[in-house]
């Protein structure tokens, strides 16, 4: 097959004349972390506190936690998007609704993008915190409450260090998923790293080149992200446990 290779297409001006491809590709790629990190932060919050909900013995609160889990965990990542940006501006009040569509589409579609990667990633991140609770001897539990500790006061300050250093490993793994389940909030509009991949090509018919620098780029984010989180396992493992020494 003949082809014509040209990686000197990143440095030449886009059919728009604002940037160069390199440019628009440099765009994608801090798109893509600051769509990946900010869901990443949220995704945490509520994934810790649905986790520790899952265990406790009201049942009430149980069932809830497990009814999120159940919903976000089952529904297609791409269903959940689309509901997040054309279904959900319908079904708020009229006002906001109009509000919301008048804004900015940039961030119309990073705010539906981030809430659904950051919902979608806690029913996950969700099982593993309950996983790690559920994982620990019933005796951790049962000495802090028999110290004075409160429920909560029992699962912040014995329960959660613990449980929170077993979960690294698994964490890692839907640490690295959100950046590569970023690629899907392409298919509403908003130009991440793969957007962006996909519209070099469409521009300038160099499609090797663009997609082995957007393979490139994944690699580089998941090298960083693989190194970081092992630094972070090896300063928090407990000796006698999963992972210690």
């Amino acid at each position: 097959m003949a082809y014509n290779w040209n990686w000197d297409v990143f440095l030449q001006p886009t059919a728009t004349g604002d940037d160069t491809y390199l440019g628009w590709m440099f765009y994608g790629f801090k798109m893509t972390i600051a769509l990946s990190l900010s869901s990443w932060l949220i995704a945490l919050a509520v994934g810790a506190v649905v986790g520790v909900l899952r265990t406790v013995p009201n049942r009430g609160l149980s069932g809830l936690a497990t009814a999120y889990v159940e919903v976000f965990r089952n529904i297609p990542l791409l269903v959940q998007l689309f509901l997040w940006y054309f279904v959900m501006p319908e079904l708020l009040p009229l006002a906001w609704g109009d509000a919301l569509k008048q804004t900015n589409p940039i961030l119309q579609q990073f705010f539906a993008a981030m809430l659904c990667l950051a919902l979608f990633t806690s029913a996950r991140v969700a099982e593993q915190v309950r996983s790690g609770i559920n994982s620990l001897p019933p005796g951790q539990k049962n000495a802090g409450l028999a110290m004075g500790f409160t429920l909560p006061q029992t699962y912040r300050f014995v329960l959660l260090p613990m449980a929170v250093r077993l979960i690294v490993p698994p964490l890692t793994s839907e640490f690295l998923n959100i950046f590569k389940n970023s690629a899907v909030c392409s298919t509403i509009g908003l130009l991440e790293l793969a957007a962006q991949g996909r519209q070099l090509v469409d521009y300038t018919a160099q499609p090797y080149e663009s997609f082995i620098a957007v393979t490139l780029a994944y690699l580089l984010i998941n090298v960083v992200v693989m190194f970081g989180m092992r630094w972070l396992e090896e300063r928090v493992r407990v000796p006698g446990y999963i992972g210690g020494k």
